[in-house]
């Protein structure tokens, strides 16, 4: 996720190549604020709304579509917009079928976005490259037929850094997404435009591609809820690989609770993915206990270590800020409280992008305008490779796969790819704090 070269905002604006938008007009109309994030979950209001026929299916999508419509010229959180007609027709179905008294997923009339590195066999599906520009694929990723198959209406497909190598959503291959609630800034990335289309309420929910942080720190920065689930939880097939090792589907949404549904409806095993888990799936939703319900302190029992070295010179003192107010928060919960020493955190950098890097050089190897991507003419076969890999990747793309090349070549293997794989603890983080349960 984390990014190496960054064109500068403005540099990247004046030089964009957009994928035309349907259903999309030119505005100037500046971008509304988004609300504040919804206490409650929009996919169980949905829902009661559509069941007690307070409204309809057709109404909610045309509300989305509306607010999309004049959002998007501003923020640019899709690469493409499903036709309007199509997700009215999707939306009629979902109506038919409460008229007739039918079940219903518990998706159903829930507007999601996909990240454009997941497959959707009836959207292009880029990676946010050049180099792969209007492929679509033949199929569905299994995390998007699993959406379709719980009622979901799939909108479009939302904007990322190139084969999400990146953390500003800078590094698309075509557009550069602003953050809603700050235009002038960035909504982080990879998957900045899925998180961006929440917040702005475009869509209800979607889906993003997390490696090393890409559906978290996009969340973080718009406002809304990211979750990357456990490596196997959700099948990776169809999604379009950069690090496969660390690459994971993650969900988001506006609550804690939308994203535990949507993690619900695309989890389990899958004939198509070797490393999907096995594992019986909990129903996420039966856990969300209403906080009236909640002793006043829910977390009594449960120890928290905050890592030592992540408060360190060089670490924005707003961020230490509200680490520290998280902290104050988990001791109001009944959390125990304890600085814990991690030497080695700050090898896991490094560690991260030559293992990320070795595996994108290895997995984008195909993309050589023969197997797969565009092709670029050419009268000898080695000048098609090279000019078809130099026109399709961008310099964040390249940057990796010579790094990654240089890591696996033979005499700094052991050096560099091998030592980056030796482990180094088994505790649990998550950002600087570490979470150890009592026996």
């Amino acid at each position: 996720m984390l990014s190496s070269i960054q064109n500068p905002r403005l540099l990247r604006l004046s030089t964009l190549h957009q994928i035309p938008l349907r259903c999309l007009q030119t505005s100037t109309t500046p971008v509304p604020t988004p609300s504040s994030p919804q206490p409650t979950s929009q996919i169980l209001r949905i829902r009661k709304s559509l069941l007690s026929r307070e409204t309809t299916a057709v109404e909610i999508a045309k509300t989305f579509l509306s607010r999309l419509r004049r959002t998007e010229p501003q923020l640019k959180s899709f690469l493409y917009v499903s036709p309007e007609d199509g997700v009215l027709k999707q939306a009629e179905e979902i109506d038919r079928r409460i008229q007739n008294n039918e079940e219903l997923g518990p998706l159903a009339g829930v507007l999601a976005g996909v990240k454009d590195n997941i497959c959707t066999s009836d959207m292009p599906s880029t990676a946010g490259s050049k180099i792969l520009e209007n492929y679509t694929p033949p199929y569905d990723a299994t995390a998007v037929k699993k959406l379709r198959e719980n009622g979901a209406i799939i909108v479009g497909k939302t904007n990322l850094d190139e084969f999400g190598m990146g953390s500003t959503t800078e590094a698309s291959g075509y557009q550069v997404t602003a953050n809603p609630w700050d235009l002038s800034r960035v909504p982080g990335g990879s998957s900045g435009g899925s998180a961006a289309a929440v917040s702005a309420q475009q869509c209800a929910v979607s889906l993003g591609t997390d490696t090393g942080g890409s559906v978290r720190q996009p969340a973080s920065f718009c406002g809304v809820v990211g979750l990357k689930p456990t490596y196997g939880r959700v099948s990776r097939y169809g999604l379009v690989a950069y690090a496969s090792s660390l690459d994971v589907i993650g969900c988001l949404g506006s609550s804690v609770a939308d994203t535990g549904i949507v993690l619900q409806a695309v989890s389990g095993h899958d004939k198509f993915d070797a490393t999907s888990s096995k594992q019986g799936i909990p129903n996420f939703a039966s856990q969300f206990i209403p906080k009236d319900y909640l002793d006043s302190k829910p977390l009594k029992g449960l120890r928290v270590g905050v890592i030592r070295e992540t408060l360190v010179d060089g670490v924005d003192p707003d961020v230490i800020s509200s680490l520290q107010r998280s902290v104050s928060h988990l001791e109001d919960l009944g959390c125990t409280i304890s600085e814990v020493s991690f030497p080695s955190f700050s090898l896991g950098l490094p560690a991260y992008y030559i293992l990320a890097s070795s595996e994108s050089s290895s997995n984008l190897a195909r993309y050589d305008g023969v197997r797969f991507g565009n092709q670029v003419f050419a009268d000898e076969l080695s000048t098609l490779y090279g000019d078809s890999r130099a026109e399709g990747f961008g310099s964040e793309v390249k940057l990796r796969i010579l790094m990654g090349t240089y890591a696996l070549s033979a005499g700094y293997y052991d050096a560099y790819y091998k030592r980056a794989q030796q482990p180094v603890g088994q505790n649990i983080l998550s950002g600087g704090l570490m979470f150890f349960k009592e026996l």
